[in-house]
């Protein structure tokens, strides 16, 4: 990483939330998409992206004040 650095290249650093649940044949293949979105659009070599995706549990993250968790619950009812 520092020799891109020190070389100017640019190096994409993308962090991606989702909530919990995707396969890993799910994320092996959102990442595969975002790199090569990331060489079209931005013109940089595919080694030089760095994705980061964090799984959200569904009870920390909220949507129109209350957790997701409790939405799905009270929409499964």
């Amino acid at each position: 990483m520092i020799n891109l650095i020190l070389t100017g290249e640019t190096m994409p650093i993308l962090n991606i939330g989702l909530i919990e649940g995707r396969t890993p044949e799910q994320k092996e293949a959102l990442i595969k998409e975002v790199t090569e979105a990331c060489v079209r659009a931005l013109d940089v070599a595919p080694d030089t992206v760095r994705i980061i995706l964090q799984d959200i549990a569904t009870q920390d993250f909220g949507v129109a004040g209350e957790s997701v968790k409790t939405k799905r619950e009270r929409l499964a009812k």
